[in-house]
C-alpha cells in the first residue's frame, strides 16, 4: 500500500500556517484621528517609544503602540 504525503498542502485555517504581519500605522502631529473609546481627536505629539498623545474633548490621552483602537481619518 502506497501512502501520499501532504507536505506543502495545508489548509488556510491551519494553526501552522504563516500569519500575516500587521502593519503599524504611523501618525504625524495635527493628524485627525478617531478612537473607539474617546471619539474624535487630534494628534498633539509623538513619543520616542512610538506612542502618541491625542487631544480629545475630555482631555489629552497617551495612546501606546500598537494602535488597535486608533484610526486616522
Amino acid at each position: 500500500m502506497k501512502t501520499t504525503r501532504a507536505a506543502g498542502r495545508r489548509l488556510p485555517t491551519s494553526p501552522f500556517a504563516p500569519r500575516p504581519v500587521a502593519e503599524v500605522e504611523t501618525f504625524e502631529v495635527d493628524d485627525r484621528v478617531t478612537h473607539d473609546r474617546y471619539g474624535l481627536g487630534t494628534v498633539v505629539s509623538l513619543g520616542a517609544d512610538a506612542s502618541v498623545v491625542v487631544r480629545f474633548r475630555t482631555g489629552k490621552v497617551l495612546v501606546p503602540s500598537p494602535y488597535t483602537r486608533l484610526h486616522r481619518l
